[in-house]
């Protein structure tokens, strides 16, 4: 115990009993549920590419009920939202 040195803390490594590390499917491993369908976890470069990979797996999803849930929420939000900003439809007709 010196006076001018602290005291370094004691390190806890804790490895099961039949702990294989070479393993694959560790029993450990936190894997996502729905990452092998997925086809937007790749990173693609820019805004752009970004927008078709969704745009891509929006298209290519088998349940059109999802798709047609999210068409409507959207554009549900978007009436909300010109409806809170009090949007005039008058400009578009010249009467």
């Amino acid at each position: 115990m010196g006076l001018l040195t602290r005291r370094k803390n004691k390190k806890y490594s804790y490895t099961p009993r039949y702990y294989k590390s070479e393993a694959e499917d560790s029993p450990f491993a936190i894997k996502q549920k729905f990452d092998p369908y997925r086809s937007t976890l790749e990173t693609p470069s820019g805004m752009k590419g970004k927008f078709s990979k969704a745009w891509d797996e929006y298209r290519s999803n088998p349940r059109s009920n999802s798709n047609k849930r999210v068409l409507i929420i959207g554009i549900i939000l978007v009436i909300l939202f010109l409806f809170f900003i009090e949007f005039d439809l008058s400009i578009f007709f010249n009467n």
